[in-house]
């Protein structure tokens, strides 16, 4: 059988265009190229073409530089096929382009907002206009799985589907069952014996699922949660002298069904040992007696990891106060296996002592310099200071004004004993506009509008517009502060308000209405305590209406309707809680008196709270709270009803009406008192079934207040003095809209006529 030689050369070709999806001619010989055309090109540019092959008019051709023409055309990852034939002396590059994607719509997606699976394809090289390949389809399949994986749904399917459409463009479809969510079916502790299964698993954020799971999500396995928890379980081991304590293993299994999972941890739980002493060595400044002030390892103890973490800190904090800020701290542990008992040797090096040469400032895009500057308490020149370093810190974090705020400290190079000090901060915004509503018990449905500038044009002044209405109370506020009136840190508050008072829902009732202004200062004692006084200008008038108590109509008739005020205020506050929001430790002490030394009401009215929150342990915080307040009238006139103090509801004795306890006049009107007192104690605790998140938390109380009259008797009724009281649960949450304070209750003592109300709830309310 004879073969014809070209016949092979065809086949040959045939098959390398096959294998490596172009052709070139086959053992061209070498000549000059004349001109260079491109065929099949609609969408890519020519020139895209042109630079990237290494090939121009009057180069010499040869096999080898028309194989990496075709393999640059290929890299480029924008052509399906890629061919090269000669013509005479002309090069003829024949291109196929890839298809680009159209559009891409995905179906059945409940979990995931589309953009963020968009994102997601896109960074693995699948987005709206780039050129398709199907190869891209198998890495955007896993991608999408992934995603769903990381939100524990195992059994998440997905289809695509390529619809070709005209102009060389597909439409992607991605058409995802997403399943059942994968819920944590079972968690074990293996070898454990000190403490019971249920004990240690109680430490866990991830559980088995309660009754707010739907809002914790704490049943949804992550595996930076079980890293987490384990880490609570070492350190709960660490902590009560279980100083050989190791996690051996663990295992998490997903059933064959997708949507459960079981977690087994295996551990070690080793001797527990005693601390037997604890030595010094090395060199502690000649203050040895200061140092061993701030061991918190106490000899015959169980070991405390804890506690030799704290005071290996408190030494390295304390060298930093004489300068040595390279100070080293090392705890050594001796372990005698024999009698269970470890001795803990506190070796120290305090280095070298540091000046402080240069302070900067970075990240302040938005904020001066100086609004940084005055706040810190580290100076240039000075010796390096660690307390005051962490002093400079909270203070510039507390302003509110940072995201996050941080300290690098650096060497300066040939100098060993100076450091330069970076505070790092990143901006956040701190202006805000804010349209909402809010509905309370007390005062009903409000609507509210606010506008603030905390860090107007970067100056760390505030200015603020305030519009707040309910049924009961109405507030217009425009107030600016500057914190740094003075160069000492006086700050300053100007205030112009109008308030309006009603006791009833209905607009026909009697109101009070109150407008004026005021100047504040506030003058900083320590760092935590603060001095305010200030003096403004009131004016009150008594709006006649249905039910006008008849204490608020003798006032009217004998002083009239309208009455003038110059207040001079003076308060102290303290406050070192470790949360504004949802306090755990810590405590709030205010002050406040108001004394009207001109215009027509003459009066002083003075206030006192205390408030300190006693955490038991990781699930259980004490808080108390007590108020007191009392109001004298100075002068001939008698104290003006307008400024009584009112008690019941929310923030004084819950499971009494808002605002109804006090004396009552003839016809039983609630006019308020001149003397106020409340009582609080809480046992707050994470909500059943939200972990140990304490933005939603479960309380139970007992309330104790009373209002009396102007001089400690009453004006009407002598049971209203006698102290009412209340007992109940509640639920405090953080919410989206501030935090909300939901109470049922039970009246302890109460008398006939009291108002009560069982469930009371509003949100923004403190205590």
């Amino acid at each position: 059988m004879l073969i014809n030689p070209s016949r092979v050369r065809t086949w040959i070709l045939l098959l390398m265009m096959a294998l490596g999806g172009a052709s070139t001619a086959w053992a061209v010989t070498p000549f000059t190229v004349r001109d260079i055309r491109i065929e099949g090109l609609q969408r890519v540019e020519p020139g895209t073409v042109f630079v990237s092959i290494p090939l121009q008019v009057g180069d010499v051709y040869s096999d080898e530089k028309g194989t990496a023409a075709i393999r640059a055309l290929f890299a480029l990852g924008l052509f399906k096929d890629v061919r090269i034939e000669v013509s005479g002396d002309i090069l003829v590059l024949i291109v196929e382009e890839r298809p680009t994607v159209a559009a891409m719509d995905f179906v059945g997606t409940k979990e995931f907002d589309q953009e963020v699976l968009r994102k997601a394809l896109r960074d693995v090289g699948l987005a709206d206009g780039r050129p398709f390949d199907k190869a891209q389809l198998d890495r955007a399949e896993q991608e999408l799985k992934r995603q769903y994986i990381n939100r524990s749904l195992y059994a998440a399917e997905v289809v695509t589907t390529v619809t070709p459409i005209e102009r060389n463009r597909v439409n992607l479809t991605f058409t995802v069952n997403e399943g059942d969510t994968a819920k944590i079916s079972e968690i074990r502790l293996v070898g454990n014996k000190a403490f019971s299964e249920s004990a240690l698993r109680s430490l866990f954020d991830l559980d088995t699922g309660g009754l707010l799971s739907w809002y914790t999500k704490s049943n949804r396995y992550s595996r930076a949660k079980l890293n987490a928890d384990i880490e609570t379980l070492r350190s709960f081991y660490l902590t009560r002298g279980y100083l050989e304590f190791k996690v051996d293993s663990t295992q998490v299994s997903i059933l064959p069904n997708k949507t459960d999972i079981a977690i087994t941890v295996n551990l070690s739980e080793g001797d527990r040992f005693d601390v037997s002493v604890v030595k010094f060595e090395g060199n502690f400044l000649g203050r040895d007696d200061e140092f061993k002030s701030l061991v918190s390892i106490r000899p015959g103890q169980p070991y405390n990891a804890d506690d030799v973490a704290k005071t290996t800190k408190a030494f390295i904090d304390y060298f930093g106060n004489f300068g040595f800020a390279f100070a080293r701290v090392q705890a050594r542990s001796e372990i005698d296996r024999a009698n269970n008992r470890v001795a803990i040797t506190l070796q120290a090096d305090p280095s070298r002592r540091a000046y402080v040469r240069k302070i900067n400032i970075a990240g302040n895009s938005r904020s001066r310099d100086v609004v940084v500057r005055r706040e810190l308490r580290q100076f240039e020149a000075s010796w390096y200071d660690g307390d005051k370093i962490k002093l400079s810190r909270d203070r510039v974090d507390r302003l509110g004004y940072f995201g996050s705020v941080s300290v690098d400290t650096q060497e300066v190079p040939g100098s060993p004993d100076q450091v330069d000090l970076t505070f790092d901060v990143v901006e956040k915004p701190t202006g805000s506009l804010s349209l909402g509503a809010g509905f309370s018990s007390g005062d009903g449905l409000g609507l509210s509008f606010a506008i603030k500038q905390e860090n107007a044009f970067g100056s760390g002044n505030s200015l603020g517009v305030q519009l707040n209405s309910s049924k009961i109370n109405r507030v217009l506020d425009f107030n600016t502060t500057d914190p740094y009136f003075t160069a000492d840190g006086v700050s300053r508050t100007l205030s112009l308000y109008y308030k309006t008072f009603s006791p009833y829902e209905d607009q026909s009732y009697y109101k009070l209405v109150t407008s004026g202004g005021s100047a504040r200062f506030g003058v900083p004692l320590t760092e935590s305590d603060t001095v305010y006084f200030g003096a403004g200008v009131e004016n009150t008038s008594i709006v006649p209406g249905t039910s006008l108590p008849t204490s608020y109509l003798d006032y009217a008739n004998q002083f009239g309707y309208d009455s003038s005020a110059l207040p001079l205020t003076l308060g102290w506050s303290r406050d070192r809680r470790d949360s504004s929001l949802a306090p755990n430790s810590g405590r709030l002490q205010r002050a406040n008196a108001e004394w009207s030394v001109a215009g027509d009401a003459r009066y002083f009215r003075a206030s006192y709270q205390y408030q300190e929150y006693f955490p038991l342990n990781k699930q259980f915080t004490v808080a108390v709270n007590g108020e007191a307040g009392f109001g004298v009238a100075v002068g001939e006139r008698a104290y003006p009803v307008f400024k009584n103090f009112y008690g019941g509801g929310l923030g004084s004795v819950r499971g009494f009406e808002q605002g109804s306890l006090g004396p009552r006049d003839v016809n039983g009107a609630v006019v308020g008192g001149a003397r106020k007192v409340n009582l609080n104690a809480e046992l707050l605790t994470p909500f059943p079934g939200a972990g140990n998140d304490r933005t939603l938390r479960l309380y139970g109380f007992v309330d104790v207040g009373s209002i009396a009259g102007p001089d400690g008797g009453l004006a009407s009724n002598a049971t209203a003095n006698d102290l009412r009281s209340s007992t109940g649960v509640g639920i405090s949450w953080i919410s989206p809209v501030g935090p909300l304070r939901l109470a049922f209750s039970w009246p302890v003592k109460n008398y006939e006529g009291d108002k009560m109300q069982s469930v009371q709830f509003q949100i923004g309310s403190s205590f």
